[in-house]
């Protein structure tokens, strides 16, 4: 998987590479002309330094393939293939400023090998430092890339999470419905069945187009959930009646498009189907601070396997998909509870509280914040 990130200069690796290597080796040849004037040495040495900075910078470059041929392989075969040439490196660099600095310094001369060895020596830190800069910066930027890597998987599995939560439909619903769109056609209620055909098809179609990782404002959630509600509304006609009370504040707040619908099927599954006078279902909405909070309550005969506030991991898949999703979402910042109440069970979401402005505001390339 290739990630394509730029670097915030604008530069790419081979181009920030050059900028490092050449404006490191003219450092070295501007402090090595420093220096001369600092010790009172002719101007001319200088040529000393550049000459030495431009070999320096040519064999370095040969370092470089051989250390990009090396990677990968064990530490302790790198450092045996690059011994030699890191040492060769130095004596050229020695060789190409002595024929200059003889000129200015006659004593300077080598006598033996032993001396020979040891100027060869001389630059060996210089070319060590530019081996571990660039043995340094390499490893940094593979780990950048790994990191990149592994959070663009991350994502996406969290994409891929979303979407397997977000398209799951309940079974039993379908099941439901199609079966009384069955028994309206036996029964030769053909109106009926149209209007509930027609209701099933905008439900899917809006279920099905919406965007799973797309959030969506409260109304825009609740209108959607209307067109589920017109669905069992024909299945259950007087016997479902439904109650909402939204704060004003909260009719813009974002939230995971349809979110509360698992919650409404399974509040018609488990108190309304079941009681012969069928029920009351009341969707609310308030502001606490920095948090939306959104209660779903029937009036049915609650939930016995209830723990505490919060339902048993394997209760209900419409239960258990709201939960996983608000987790994947939010983190710690968003929950689920439930609580039986005198009469019927109240299920109580928490998530923060958002809109499309203060949204956009924290998107990343916003903010530097974030």
């Amino acid at each position: 998987m290739a990630i394509a990130v730029p670097h915030p200069l604008g530069l790419t690796h081979k181009q920030l590479f050059w900028v490092l290597h050449l404006g490191g080796w003219l450092a070295y040849v501007g402090l090595g002309s420093l220096s001369t004037l600092a010790y009172g040495k002719p101007g001319g040495y200088a040529m000393v330094y550049l000459a030495t900075g431009a070999t320096g910078a040519a064999t370095t470059l040969g370092l470089r393939y051989l250390l990009r041929a090396c990677r990968g392989r064990p530490p302790a075969l790198q450092l045996a293939v690059m011994v030699l040439p890191i040492l060769a490196s130095s004596a050229l660099m020695e060789r190409a400023g002595r024929h200059l600095k003889l000129q200015f310094c006659p004593d300077c001369q080598p006598e033996n090998a032993l001396m020979v060895f040891a100027y060869a020596l001389g630059n060996i830190y210089v070319v060590l430092a530019w081996v571990g800069l660039y043995l340094g910066i390499t490893y940094y930027r593979k780990s950048q890339d790994e990191t990149r890597r592994a959070l663009a998987a991350r994502t996406m599995a969290h994409q891929a999470q979303l979407k397997m939560l977000r398209y799951q439909l309940n079974p039993h619903f379908l099941f439901n419905t199609l079966n009384a769109i069955s028994t309206l056609v036996l029964d030769r209620d053909n109106a009926t069945a149209n209007r509930m055909v027609q209701s099933l098809s905008a439900f899917l179609r809006h279920s099905l187009d919406s965007d799973p990782m797309q959030r969506v404002t409260l109304r825009q959630e609740l209108d959607a959930l209307t067109l589920y509600l017109d669905i069992e509304k024909v299945r259950f006609a007087e016997r479902l009646r439904v109650e909402t009370a939204i704060e004003e504040d909260c009719w813009r707040a974002l939230l995971p498009s349809l979110l509360l619908q698992p919650l409404v099927e399974n509040a018609i599954k488990y108190a309304v189907a079941r009681q012969i006078e069928g029920g009351l279902l009341r969707i609310q909405a308030h502001r606490d601070g920095d948090h939306l909070i959104v209660t779903v309550t029937d009036d049915g005969p609650g939930c016995m396997a209830l723990e505490g506030d919060t339902l048993p991991a394997g209760n209900g898949v419409g239960l258990r998909n709201t939960r996983e999703r608000l987790q994947v979402l939010y983190g710690d910042a968003g929950s689920l509870c439930a609580r039986n109440l005198v009469r019927g069970l109240q299920i109580r979401l928490q998530l923060p509280y958002e809109t499309s402005t203060s949204a956009a505001e924290r998107r990343p390339g916003r903010d530097d914040a974030r």
